[in-house]
C-alpha cells in the first residue's frame, strides 16, 4: 500500500507541480542561502531547506518530479512502442527479419545501459528531448526481446492456427489474437522500467549530460550540493532520498503487478 501511495503522490506532484510549490523554484534569494530543513532547526517557510543560491529545495524537488516522470513516461512510450512493434514483427515473421532485429537488439543490450546512454548523450548534447531519445534507443531492445518471446509462445496456439486456416491475414492475427494476450506483460514491463528511466536520467544529469540547468532535476540537485555536503548536506540528500523512495516504490508496484498479471515474468 505504501509504495502505491508513493507512486500516486509522485504522479500528483508531477501533474500539479505548479500548484504545490511554495516558492519559485528558479528564484534566487541571497538572504535565504543554505537554510537548514525544518527538522534540523529551520523554518516552515523552507521545509526542506535552501541551496547555495537561496532556492527552495522542496519546490525544486516537486518540479524535479515533473521532469523525471516526464522523461520516464515519454521514454517508455517511445522506446516501448518501437520495441513492441519490432518484437511483434520479429516474432511473427521470423527468418532473416527476426535475425536482423534480434542481432540489433543484442548489440544494444551488450553495453551497460547507463554507459551507452552517456556516450550517446555526450555525443549529441544535453537537452530534454535528447535524453528521451537516448533512453528510448537503449530501452527498445528490452521490449523487443520480451515481446518476441511472447509472440513465439502464442503464435503456435490453436486459436492462432485456426485463424490462419480461416484465411485471416497476419496483421489481423497480430492485432486480434496476439497483441491482446501480451498487454499484461507490457503493463508490467512499463511499470518496472519507470524506475530504471528515472535512475538513468538522474545519472546523466548528475554527470552533466542530461537535462541542462536551470531546469530543476533530481540528479542535477544532487550534483550541485556535493561541494556543501559537510556543511549543507540537505542540498544533495533531499533529492537523493526522493530518487530512492520513488524508484523503490515503482519497483515494488511493478513486482506487485507482475505477480498479479503475469507471474511468468518473475525473472525479468
Amino acid at each position: 500500500m505504501i509504495p502505491l501511495l508513493m507512486v500516486a503522490a509522485t504522479v500528483l506532484a508531477a501533474v500539479f507541480a505548479d500548484y504545490l510549490v511554495l516558492h519559485d523554484p528558479l528564484a534566487i534569494n541571497p538572504g535565504a542561502r543554505l537554510l537548514p530543513p525544518v527538522f534540523a532547526g529551520g523554518s516552515w517557510d523552507y521545509p526542506l531547506g535552501t541551496d547555495r543560491l537561496g532556492r527552495d529545495i522542496f519546490s525544486r524537488i516537486i518540479l524535479g518530479a515533473q521532469v523525471s516522470l516526464g522523461v520516464a513516461v515519454t521514454t517508455i512510450m517511445l522506446g516501448g512502442f518501437v520495441g513492441t512493434l519490432l518484437g511483434l514483427v520479429a516474432g511473427y515473421r521470423g527468418g532473416w527479419i527476426d535475425a536482423l532485429i534480434m542481432r540489433s537488439a543484442d548489440g544494444f543490450l551488450a553495453f551497460p545501459s547507463i554507459l551507452l546512454a552517456l556516450v550517446l548523450a555526450v555525443t549529441v548534447g544535453p537537452s530534454f528531448m535528447v535524453v528521451v531519445v537516448v533512453l528510448a534507443l537503449v530501452l527498445w531492445a528490452r521490449f523487443a526481446r520480451l515481446v518476441r518471446g511472447e509472440v513465439l509462445s502464442i503464435k503456435g496456439r490453436d486459436y492462432v492456427l485456426l485463424a490462419r486456416v480461416a484465411g485471416a491475414g497476419g496483421l489481423y492475427i497480430v492485432l486480434r489474437h496476439i497483441l491482446p494476450n501480451i498487454l499484461n506483460t507490457l503493463v508490467v514491463l512499463c511499470t518496472l522500467q519507470v524506475g530504471w528511466a528515472i535512475i538513468v536520467e538522474a545519472s546523466l544529469t548528475f554527470l552533466g549530460a542530461g537535462v541542462p540547468p536551470p531546469t530543476p532535476t533530481w540528479g542535477g540537485m544532487v550534483a550541485e550540493g556535493l561541494d556543501y555536503i559537510e556543511s549543507a548536506w540537505w542540498i544533495s540528500v533531499m533529492p537523493g532520498v526522493a530518487i530512492l523512495f520513488v524508484v523503490f516504490s515503482y519497483n515494488l508496484v511493478g513486482d506487485w503487478l507482475r505477480d498479479i498479471l503475469d507471474p511468468q515474468l518473475r525473472n525479468i
